[in-house]
């Protein structure tokens, strides 16, 4: 399968025009053939340094909720195939930091992220729907949203829920997620698709974004590395029956071996 990323820089609260760049560039920069499945970064359509949860709901309301499914689904009727998208999700009068995975005619699943970072907290919610996983008729995704990448807990569950490929819709402003991806890939035998963004946001102080979006196999090979700075659309080939392979030799089992009956569970 083909599978990638979409490295982008939005423009803060700029939803439309966001919507229609993301869209022109896709069409111009993919490959002639189906890609099953495309990563974009976390809250892509608005932009990330909303300071409090007026300045946000200005910009987005549950009218947002539609507009980001149809955008998906239009990205989807683009590249064949499905899409994973962070954005802002407006339910009940709060919002959540969520990402959703549709194809060109429906969405198939939604995530809310379960762990905030910073000044987050200020505007969203902690997730309610837990770490799940999405089944296609070729490959089964499971979902997580930056900061959820420091607890390994959180990649864990999706691979052990039957994850063949991680989407990590990322927005990072620290140095060490890329590297940490490859342990989170190596650990769980799936691979890892980390979408991020570039450019600078000011929360207070300026979040420059670092780049460097990042997919590995399952045996923690880096099959593709994004810029520091710049806008790229990667698709690499994915052989998905390496992530049904949980031997990391003869002998020893990612997860059979676990011996869960020492492990702390609290």
């Amino acid at each position: 399968m083909k599978a990638g990323y979409l490295q982008y820089t939005p423009m803060l609260g700029e939803i439309r025009k966001n919507a229609e760049n993301i869209l022109e560039f896709i069409k111009s920069h993919k490959p002639d053939e189906k890609i099953d499945l495309l990563v974009l970064p976390e809250m892509i359509l608005t932009g990330y340094a909303f300071p409090d949860k007026a300045s946000l709901s200005r910009v987005c309301s549950e009218e947002f909720n539609d507009f980001t499914l149809a955008f998906c689904k239009e990205v989807s009727s683009v590249t064949g195939g499905y899409t994973v998208a962070g954005y802002p999700e407006f339910k009940n009068g709060l919002f959540f930091n969520s990402a959703m995975l549709t194809d060109k005619t429906t969405l198939v699943g939604n995530y809310q992220k379960s762990h905030l970072f910073g000044l987050e907290k200020d505007v969203f919610e902690p997730g309610e729907s837990g770490f799940k996983v999405f089944s296609t008729p070729d490959f089964n995704v499971g979902i997580m949203i930056c900061f959820d990448w420091v607890f390994p807990e959180s990649a864990r569950t999706l691979a052990l829920s039957g994850a063949d490929i991680i989407a990590h819709p990322v927005n990072l402003v620290m140095p060490y997620c890329q590297r940490a991806m490859f342990a989170r890939s190596l650990e769980n035998g799936v691979f890892t698709i980390s979408a991020n963004r570039c450019g600078t946001e000011n929360w207070g102080s300026p979040l420059t974004f670092t780049g460097e979006s990042i997919i590995y196999d399952p045996r923690g090979e880096m099959l593709a590395r994004g810029p520091l700075d710049g806008q790229e659309l990667k698709i690499v080939d994915m052989d998905i029956s390496k992530a049904a392979n949980k031997n990391l030799n003869s002998v020893n089992h990612l997860f059979k071996n676990r011996r869960t009956d020492l492990y702390y569970s609290v």
